[in-house]
């Protein structure tokens, strides 16, 4: 089973950049898909980007299409999440996760193994 610590997160000023990692722990990460979440207090996990196996197909949430990117890197077993333009309503604890079943790259419950989350807070 994949084990995965995320890292990256902060307090920054709106308008800011951050990279988020998420590194991974055992064999099998290379053949997951993998997805970037976050949970602002009081809100339910919600999706922010996905890459898949290949690399070759990435996924966003609307709100930060052009200014988020998400990576991989196979030989690291880590996958990134390079942040820009970072707005106060960013501001949430970032989890990633690895997608397990199929369907919807946007489903929280599709996914598992999910880190211990990394705060970003985005002050305006």
């Amino acid at each position: 089973q994949v084990q995965l610590v995320e890292s990256g997160g902060g307090l920054v000023q709106a308008g800011d950049s951050l990279r988020l990692s998420c590194a991974a722990s055992g064999r099998t990460f290379s053949s997951n898909h993998m997805g970037w979440f976050r949970q602002a207090p009081g809100k339910e996990r919600a999706f922010v980007a996905a890459i898949a196996v290949s690399a070759g197909t990435t996924y966003y949430e609307d709100s930060v299409k052009g200014r988020f990117t998400i990576s991989r890197d196979n030989a690291k077993n880590t996958v990134y999440l390079q942040m820009n333009s970072l707005k106060p309503e960013d501001t949430a604890v970032y989890y990633c996760g690895t997608k397990i079943r199929d369907g919807d790259f946007s489903i929280p419950y599709l996914y598992a193994s999910w880190g211990q989350g990394t705060q970003v807070t985005v002050s305006s």
